[in-house]
């Protein structure tokens, strides 16, 4: 198993977020979380990553305990997370924000793996090349999103976490996005997406967990659940 989450509990002061979770995803899955606003979703993302502490609870990746361990270390294991809300460094251009997402790359041939890299991100995002040297900040959401995930892939990530890709999209925006985590996935990262659209997510998801008020409480198989009256009740509109 390449993520293993065992009865994870977060709080924030007095307030119960996580409360006791379970999660697995295998390598080169795809797997969405999908639930309401303050499900507690984002708040399991964070802590996966290393920016929020545990209150108790066992999180592995590729077999190894990563419990406690800071963001910039997960990043260096091959755990990269593209953030709620883009999070792109606003004062600097396209180029520097991807130069960023390399700074875990410390290998003999750096420079040339990072030039490769960003080659790779300017022909999966042809509006990131002919914008490179423009600011970040200056972009349209859209766009911003692209750069948040060029940037996270330039660490070459083994596993990719995204936390509402499709927030405040158009909707053909929002189709070049899954477009694009599709694309990502092909190339054998395994992906855990957290997606207000769950339409959307089920239908490219391998497995799904749904999570109410801090807790699971329906998994299975994507395409089962995109069919489910409950969850088509609840989060499809119907």
């Amino acid at each position: 198993m390449m993520l293993s989450v065992k009865n994870l509990k977060i709080a924030y002061g007095g307030i119960q977020a996580v409360k006791g979770i379970n999660l697995e995803v295998a390598q080169g899955e795809l797997v969405t979380l999908i639930g309401s606003n303050g499900a507690g979703k984002t708040t399991t993302m964070k802590a996966l990553t290393g920016s929020l502490p545990l209150q108790s609870g066992e999180i592995e990746f590729m077999g190894q305990s990563v419990t406690g361990r800071g963001a910039w270390d997960l990043v260096a294991q091959g755990l990269a997370m593209v953030p709620e809300g883009r999070g792109v460094f606003t004062r600097m251009t396209i180029l520097e924000n991807l130069q960023m997402g390399a700074y875990s790359v410390t290998n003999s041939d750096a420079k040339s793996q990072i030039a490769e890299d960003i080659d790779r991100a300017f022909t999966t995002f042809p509006r990131l090349k002919e914008r490179k040297n423009q600011l970040a900040g200056t972009m349209s959401g859209g766009e911003q999103q692209m750069l948040a995930m060029a940037r996270a892939l330039m660490s070459r990530p083994k596993m990719l976490l995204l936390d509402e890709p499709s927030m405040g999209l158009s909707p053909l925006m929002v189709e070049k996005i899954f477009d694009v985590v599709r694309t990502v996935r092909s190339q054998g990262v395994t992906v855990l997406l957290v997606e207000q659209n769950a339409k959307l997510a089920l239908q490219i998801a391998d497995r799904a967990y749904v999570m109410e008020s801090g807790l699971m409480t329906m998994s299975g198989q994507a395409k089962d659940l995109l069919h489910d009256p409950r969850v088509r009740a609840a989060y499809l509109g119907e």
